[in-house]
C-alpha cells in the first residue's frame, strides 16, 4: 500500500463495516489478513487492489474478494503520526 501506508504504520479498523469505492480494506486471503484498496463493487464481492501496482498481489492477481472475506476498513492511522490521520 506504499506510498498510502508504509511498514510500522498501526490502523483503526471499524470490522464487519460496509465498503466503499476508494476505501482501505482488511481481507481475508487464506489464513492471512491483507490491507488494500476497495477498487469496485464486482457481483458479491470486491475488486481490491493494492496501491503500488508494480509490487502488489491483489485481484489482478485472484480475482474478485467475496463480502465474506471483507473483514473491516480501515478508519485511521494512529502510528506513527505523518501530519495525516485520516485516511
Amino acid at each position: 500500500m506504499v506510498p498510502t501506508l508504509v511498514a510500522g504504520d498501526q490502523l483503526v479498523v471499524e470490522w464487519h463495516a460496509a465498503a466503499r469505492e476508494g476505501d482501505i480494506v482488511v481481507v481475508r486471503r487464506g489464513d492471512r489478513l491483507d490491507v488494500k484498496r476497495a477498487v469496485r463493487s464486482d457481483g458479491g464481492g470486491w475488486w481490491v487492489e493494492g496501491d503500488n501496482a508494480g509490487a502488489s498481489d491483489d485481484s489482478r492477481t485472484y480475482g474478485v474478494v467475496p463480502a465474506a472475506d471483507l473483514v473491516g476498513v480501515a478508519r485511521w492511522r494512529c502510528w506513527p503520526w505523518r501530519s495525516r490521520g485520516r485516511l
